[in-house]
């Protein structure tokens, strides 16, 4: 799945939550810093606005980062992966 084909049900389908916790997953696997982690959330108001700040700062990065974020999608949050990728077989994380 590329990351950026998922991005509109990503951001209509995520809860604050699952964004805190992808968030704290990618803090912690160094795909994001503390600085861009803080700017997801204080500097977005709405689970959109950070949904949206979330899929931009993490493609940036490049595939890798893309790749590690879908990872942590699907381990966090199942459902919504099969919405971001439906039929897709599931990914083995490293």
């Amino acid at each position: 799945m590329v990351l950026s084909k998922a991005w509109k049900t990503f951001i209509d389908s995520v809860t604050k939550p699952v964004i805190k916790q992808l968030l704290d997953y990618l803090l912690e696997d160094k795909v994001l810093n503390d600085e861009e982690t803080e700017s997801v959330t204080e500097e977005n108001s709405t689970r959109a606005e950070q949904a949206r700040c979330l899929i931009d700062t993490v493609q940036k990065k490049g595939s890798k980062a893309s790749e590690k974020m879908i990872a942590r999608v699907q381990e966090r949050d199942p459902e919504l992966y099969n919405k971001l990728a439906p039929g897709q077989p599931a990914q083995m994380s490293e």
